[in-house]
This record gives structure tokens, sequence and C-alpha cells, in this order.
């Protein structure tokens, strides 16, 4: 069975930063492309960014270029979530996800694409 664990939402005010972290230790290989999605209340799950499994290619939605950046971490499948400059549109619970093996060059941001979801962690901006 596959751990999908997400780690590191809060509440900040407007313009603060948060990083999330993920974790997927339990998955046997190491070649996967991890995802971070959010869901507002009442609004559809969306992409935010994905990192293949090098870390050599990234893919961000238009809302958050330029603010987020996601990058791998040492330890076997983790990622992280850097989160600046938020905003009140920021608010939502992010999830990460992963699947292996497909090859892609570049990493899709299209949730049908994942395979394994964690359980969300929660963010809050206020103005």
């Amino acid at each position: 069975q596959v751990h999908v664990v997400e780690s590191g939402g809060d509440s900040v005010q407007a313009g603060g930063s948060l990083r999330l972290f993920c974790a997927a230790r339990t998955y046997p290989s190491s070649n996967v492309y991890m995802g971070w999605f959010r869901q507002a209340p009442g609004k559809e799950r969306e992409g935010v960014a994905a990192i293949t499994p090098s870390g050599g290619s990234t893919s961000y939605a238009d809302s958050v270029k330029g603010r987020f950046t996601i990058s791998r971490g040492g330890a076997k499948n983790t990622v992280y979530l850097q989160m600046d400059s938020l905003k009140p549109e920021d608010t939502a619970m992010y999830y990460c996800a992963l699947t292996g093996g497909v090859g892609w060059a570049r990493p899709p941001l299209s949730r049908d694409e994942y395979i394994y979801w964690g359980q969300g962690t929660q963010v809050t901006v206020s103005s």
C-alpha cells in the first residue's frame, strides 16, 4: 500500500510564505512524477505544480508562476512546494499526488494522470 503524506499547511497573512512537504516513501520505485493540487470549497481540484523524477523539468499553473516553486527533497519520493507572495485566492486544501513509470518529458498537471493521493493539508490566506 502506498502512503502519501503532506504537511506544512497553515494560516498566514496575504504576502506571506509557506513550504509544504510531501513524502511517499512506501512507493517501491523512485521513478515517480509528483505533483501538487489544490481544491477550494465549491471548486474543482486543480493542478498547481508538478515535477519529473529527476527534478529536471517542472510545470506550473499560470496562477502560481513566479510565486510557487516545486522541488525534489533529498530523500526518496519527497517533494516540496515553496509558496511565496501568498494571496487569499490561494486558500485551499493542498494535495500531493504521484504516478510512475511513464516517461513524460514534461510533468502533467491533470489530476487524471496521477494514481496515488494524500489526504491533504489546509492552507488559509487572510487579507
